[in-house]
């Protein structure tokens, strides 16, 4: 299984981005994608996650900024983030998780810095 994240850059404060994340390979239908981030100096954290019959998880910090989505059909994990603040800025990472086998892989990561 192989994810390919893309769609990070720079943006202005109080912009938006929007993240996109293609899995390809074999894996089972039941999972869960979604998006991890990671600052400078600091440990990898949460922002969203969306299992495959549409049921969400945000942290604090994404409720009301940020909107996970998916599309099964492709294979494809979103993150629509809006109202971006400089302590948004890290790597944003989409992992997929299938929980029948226990088995999670990442994607590579991808920058998203966020100018004030």
């Amino acid at each position: 299984v192989q994810l390919q994240a893309s769609g990070g850059g720079l943006v202005k404060l109080g912009g938006f981005r929007t993240l996109s994340c293609a899995a390809s390979g074999s894996f089972f239908r039941g999972n869960v994608m979604g998006w991890y981030r990671q600052a400078p100096g600091k440990e990898r954290e949460l922002v969203a996650i969306m299992t495959s019959d549409g049921s969400t998880n945000y942290v604090e910090f994404a409720k009301g900024r940020f909107t996970i989505s998916r599309d099964n059909a492709k294979n494809t994990v979103y993150l629509q983030m809006n109202s971006l603040k400089p302590e948004d800025t890290a790597v944003y990472y989409c992992y997929l998780r299938v929980p029948a086998s226990g088995y999670v892989y990442w994607g590579q990561g991808t920058q998203v810095t966020v100018s004030s």
